[in-house]
């Protein structure tokens, strides 16, 4: 026992080695897939990142770009050198110029589908300036007399916190021989695959030796959510065999969501199969009606399919004589009181009709005498027919009187139904009973509401596993 709870331990910790380490993998393809949409907020906050990836996604600095923010550094040293009226910086200031004018021709940004940012770019520059063109803007800022009247910290510093991260975002990202941007992410995500993949042949032959019965295939798909992790191609999907492990492992519970996954499966196919079942039920009826198998149920004679008698009883016969017995000794005596009183009403109303009864009612005691009688007779004869009866059904041949009666009564009934225009009435009307039940009930089967349906079985489900674990 100890050894099993030992085995057990190291397995979970295994499952949880392998959930982390897939957890681990999953979020790597999810930072990869969104490196270039978040790229900027990286470069802005976390600049190292982008120094390590962009090389794995083929993600270098654009040249135009590039020269331009190495001629704005160049700039401002010359500035720090010489000054800002130094005919080095007039030089300077003219390069940075027709770079500007070439960044806004070209458009740099387009490659890297930034075309925003330039546009960005553009609106700030006019906006500083107060000029609708955005070339003129640039040519006016960068120009040693506007430089001095503003001052060159301030417009320096503008153009460092303002424009100059725009332009810091653009990018060049080469392209492969597939026509394809270049991502090295299968190097990283190879080392995982690999692990993953022996692991699930491990997990394959683990399957065979526990179900010898299954091939290596059968096996395999054993634990066909782990092929996802394998894939090199819509990597996202690693989301399941991820989310399933995590629950396998005991990190995260799916007991809610899976329940409700399998509420809204079972829901999609109760409500057809539902209105399938009963509609072909009615419809085996029906075709029963029309061959004439009712009659021949009643009479339980031989068919084309015989009838099928599983205890050599007359169930007919057997619950007649149990409604008999029951009403006998069971409801007649609590209904003798109201027996009693209905007869007693009625010989009171006889007595009150015969005409010497009138003429005798308005002497002393008559009326005393006449009430006395009506209860004495409905009670004699209430009392007589409950023995009579009781004597009846306890008789041998009182018995079987009553058990040829109900044969009797079974054989005449029969009889006039296999009249034919009655016969063909009866199956006439029942064929069409049965259709008004398709078309008025079946829908209110298919409509109610399935997930309630299956909120009470897991009601009982759970009330009938009580009893058990109490035992335990």
């Amino acid at each position: 026992m100890k050894n099993i709870k030992t085995s057990d331990k190291r397995n979970l910790w295994f499952e949880r080695f392998m959930a982390i380490l897939a957890t681990v993998n999953l979020s790597l393809v999810l930072f990869d897939l969104s490196y270039v949409h978040w790229r900027d907020l990286y470069l802005q906050k976390l600049p190292q990142i982008v120094q390590i990836y962009d090389p794995i996604k083929g993600i270098e600095p654009h040249r135009e770009t590039k020269k331009y923010l190495e001629t704005l550094d160049a700039l401002e040293e010359q500035v720090s050198q010489t000054g800002l009226q130094s005919p080095e910086v007039k030089s300077k200031l003219e390069e940075i110029t027709r770079l500007s004018n070439e960044i806004i021709d070209t458009n740099p940004f387009a490659g890297a589908n930034k075309s925003g940012t330039l546009e960005k770019i553009k609106n700030r520059m006019r906006d500083r300036i107060d000029n609708e063109s955005a070339k003129q803007s640039f040519a006016i800022f960068w120009s040693q007399p506007y430089l001095t009247q503003k001052g060159w910290l301030p417009e320096i510093n503008f153009f460092n916190q303002r424009i100059r991260p725009l332009i810091a975002t653009n990018y060049y990202r080469r392209i492969g021989e597939s026509g394809e941007f270049i991502n090295n992410f299968w190097i990283i995500d190879s080392v995982f695959v690999i692990l993953f993949a022996l692991e699930l042949l491990g997990r394959t032959f683990l399957i065979r030796r526990q179900h010898p019965g299954l091939s290596f295939l059968e096996a395999l798909l054993w634990r066909w959510y782990d092929l996802l992790l394998l894939i090199p191609f819509f990597r996202w999907l690693r989301v399941l065999p991820v989310l399933v492990r995590l629950d396998q492992a005991k990190l995260l519970s799916l007991y809610r969501v899976r329940r409700q996954i399998n509420q809204g499966i079972v829901a999609n196919f109760a409500e057809e199969l539902t209105e399938i079942v009963v509609v072909r039920v009615i419809n085996q009826v029906q075709a029963s009606i029309k061959r004439g198998e009712l009659i021949r149920w009643l009479s339980q004679q031989e068919n084309v399919r015989s009838y099928i008698d599983i205890n050599n009883v007359n169930e007919i016969e057997a619950i007649a004589g149990l409604l008999v017995k029951t009403v006998v000794y069971q409801v007649l005596p609590e209904i003798q009181p109201a027996i009693v009183a209905i007869l007693r009403h009625n010989i009171e109303t006889v007595i009150h009709q015969v005409p010497i009864y009138r003429n005798l009612q308005n002497l002393p005691g008559v009326g005393q005498a006449q009430t006395q009688l009506s209860q004495q007779l409905a009670t004699q004869i209430t009392t007589n027919l409950y023995k009579t009866l009781v004597s009846a059904v306890e008789d041998p041949v009182g018995a079987k009187l009553t058990s040829q009666l109900v044969q009797s009564f079974t054989e005449a009934l029969t009889g006039q139904i296999k009249e034919k225009h009655l016969l063909a009435e009866i199956e006439s009307l029942l064929s069409d009973f049965l259709e008004e039940i398709k078309l008025n009930y079946v829908q209110r089967l298919s409509q109610e509401d399935i997930e309630q349906i299956i909120e009470q079985t897991r009601q009982l489900r759970t009330q009938a596993s009580l009893p058990a674990a109490v035992e335990r």
